[in-house]
Formats: structure tokens, C-alpha cells, sequence
């Protein structure tokens, strides 16, 4: 199982490379489930690797003059702030276990349950053919702040799912094209990852013997996204990662509730 968790870090980073998200989305169950890191210190794992493959690939992306730095700006530092506030305000008072209903959680049980959901609802929104109306989102600097914070809320309380939420706000809000909005999405993602990782290294120690080899692998991959990239359109892409995305969303949900 390990060598297949590693194998499928290509993924995470060729997610990052074709459409500038997905990488921690696919982190956290692989790290949880196939190479048996706890649920909590995943959430910290995904932030390194994420973190590390989005700064190779911003690089890459900055060559090609497609991220757009003040929109990253506007929306990165509410995001950014609001990732710590969740991780060391909101995070804690999340109780250890508690009941609902007839079932019985524990904290990274509840929290992967809600990371379901999240790659639900990020799935849906990939495979909607749904148009947005020319009208229907004018450029507002506060709106990026206020989709910016909430977005940083949600991403730093599970660990993951920043992408796929930073990349339609980014282009319903800020108004650039997917592409773009793709690209501007890897340099949020490496500063705040980055960020989220060196803020909990003051509660664990991370094994580095599961996080160099996976980033590595994860760096390969985003190489080789960066160059399928080019040959695909975008909005393929999204759909088929869309469709990806429910399917495994539903299966953690199955495993956490019923095969505890």
C-alpha cells in the first residue's frame, strides 16, 4: 500500500500542474489511508507537499506571464490570515469525540467526513455546464477579501480543498480567465501552505522519511501536468477531475461512517 501511496503522488502533483488545484484534496486521503499518517498530522503533510509542488509550479506558470499578482494579492492575504485563525482558534475547540444520533465521532473522523463533503460539492461544481451571465460577477476588491477569508476559513479547519475553491473565486470575482485564475491559484496555494506548514511545526515533529520521497514524487508530477496542460483545453480537464473528485468524496464518506 505504501508504494502505491507514493505512486499516486504523481497525481497530486499533475492535479496542480493541469488545473492549478485538487493537490491537497488528493493528499489527505492518500497520506491518511495509504500511508497510515493520522488524520490531524495529514492535514500539516498535505500543507508541505501542496505547498512545495504549487511554488515549482508558480515558477513554471510566472514563465508563461499567466498569474496576476495584485488579484493574488487582494485575495491571498485575507486567506492567508484566515488560514491561521482556523488552525489555531477554530481547530481547537473542536472536541476530541462526540455523538450525533447514533454514531459516534472522533475529532479526524468528523473532519474527513466534512472533507467528503467538501470533494463532493468541488466535484459538482467541476461538471456543471451551468454559464455564468456576462453580468452576474463585476470586479469588487471587497469581494475578493470576503471570498478570500471564507475560503481560508475552510481550507485551514480541514487541511485541504483551497484549488478548487480559489479558482472559481478568482474568476467569478476577479474576473480572469480560467487559465489565469488557474495559475494565480498555484502562487495563493505555495504561500499559504507554506505558511499553514511552518505554523504547525511548533505541535509535531514531521517524519521526513514520508515527506521528501512523496514531494518529490509529487514535484515529477506537476512537470509532467504543466506539459499535458498545453496539449488539453481546461474545461476537459475539470470535468473528467470533476467527475473523479465525487466518486472518491463519496467512497471516504462510506469508509468514515460505516467502516470505522
Amino acid at each position: 500500500m505504501e508504494i502505491l501511496g507514493y505512486a499516486l503522488a504523481l497525481l497530486i502533483g499533475l492535479s496542480l500542474g493541469l488545473i492549478g488545484g485538487g493537490g491537497s484534496i488528493l493528499a489527505l486521503p492518500v497520506l491518511v489511508y495509504l500511508l497510515n499518517v493520522p488524520e490531524l498530522e495529514a492535514t500539516s503533510y498535505s500543507f508541505f507537499v501542496v505547498g512545495l509542488s504549487a511554488w515549482v509550479g508558480t515558477i513554471q506558470k510566472s514563465k508563461d506571464r499567466l498569474i496576476d499578482f495584485r488579484t493574488a494579492l487582494i485575495f491571498g492575504i485575507p486567506s492567508i490570515l484566515s488560514v491561521y485563525f482556523a488552525r489555531f482558534f477554530l481547530l481547537p475547540l473542536i472536541p476530541e469525540s462526540f455523538n450525533i444520533a447514533d454514531f459516534s465521532f472522533q475529532k479526524g473522523n468528523a473532519l474527513m467526513i466534512f472533507f467528503s463533503f467538501i470533494m463532493i460539492a468541488a466535484g459538482l461544481s467541476s461538471v456543471s455546464s451551468k454559464r455564468e451571465s456576462s453580468n452576474s460577477a463585476v470586479f469588487s476588491g471587497f469581494s475578493l477579501v470576503i471570498a478570500g477569508f471564507l475560503e481560508g476559513l475552510l481550507t485551514g479547519t480541514v487541511g485541504a480543498g483551497g484549488g478548487f475553491l480559489i479558482i472559481p473565486l478568482l474568476h467569478r470575482f476577479g474576473k480572469l480567465e480560467i487559465k489565469k485564475a488557474m495559475a494565480t491559484s498555484l502562487l495563493i496555494i505555495a504561500v499559504k501552505s507554506t505558511l499553514g506548514f511552518s505554523g504547525d511545526l511548533t505541535r509535531f515533529s514531521p517524519n521526513w522519511f514520508i515527506l521528501l520521497p512523496f514531494s518529490a514524487m509529487a514535484i515529477g508530477g506537476i512537470f509532467l501536468g504543466n506539459y499535458i496542460a498545453k496539449k488539453v483545453s481546461s474545461s476537459s480537464l475539470k470535468k473528467g477531475f470533476g467527475w473523479f473528485l465525487i466518486a472518491l468524496g463519496f467512497l471516504i464518506f462510506a469508509k468514515e461512517l460505516f467502516m470505522k
